[in-house]
């Protein structure tokens, strides 16, 4: 589905968040943050940004070189959250094989799987839209550890629902599955049996 992302962006303005934007990306800063941070935008948040870029702490600079540090960590926010609570919930997926006789190799195997996973990408705080399928219509997740939920159907709707804006379309029925990211089984697992107990 085709957004207008000039009208967002209005309304993102003129919301209570007042939120602030500078100039869009052109394409070869779309490029170069995506050779930097070795992802590729799906379609509607390519577009979203090339429209103009939020701006503020909250947010993502793709175009600013002081920020990689943060924005590598950020990135990376995913496998921290999940390697946490490996180590100190005893979470762990049979998805993932069976379970690992210590907790070195537990971190290590689930390291592995999500580096091959659809990268997460940071859209705000700790709301993060999957890198894949390259299209439009990825759900946008909240992410916090393995407490990961769906925040949005799609970019626009989790737009209008975090900065309260009006026009929210109807949940559908399904949303996008993305491989890796199986948000009800997550949830299940994690408020699950009870934690495992890893060896050292």
């Amino acid at each position: 589905m085709a957004h207008n992302w000039e009208q967002m962006i209005v309304e993102l303005r003129e919301s209570k968040y007042q939120v602030e934007f500078d100039a869009g990306l052109n394409d070869d800063e779309i490029l170069q943050a995506e050779n930097q941070y070795c992802f590729k935008f799906p379609t509607d948040l390519r577009e979203f940004l090339q429209t103009a870029m939020p701006r503020g702490d909250t947010f993502p600079d793709w175009r600013s070189s002081d920020d990689q540090a943060i924005l590598y960590d950020w990135l990376d926010m995913p496998r921290q959250g999940i390697v946490f609570d490996i180590e100190h919930n005893g979470f762990w997926m049979e998805e993932w094989g069976a379970l690992p006789r210590s907790l070195y190799e537990a971190i290590h195997t689930a390291g592995k799987l999500i580096a091959s996973a659809p990268r997460l990408i940071p859209i705000y705080m700790h709301r993060m839209m999957p890198d894949k399928p390259q299209s439009v219509g990825n759900p946008v997740f909240s992410v916090h550890q393995t407490d990961i939920i769906y925040y949005g159907f799609d970019l626009a709707d989790y737009l209008r629902h975090e900065f309260a804006l009006p026009g929210r379309e109807p949940w559908p029925e399904n949303v996008r599955p993305i491989e890796f990211w199986d948000i009800e089984r997550l949830q299940e697992v994690r408020w699950g049996d009870g934690p495992l107990t890893f060896k050292q």
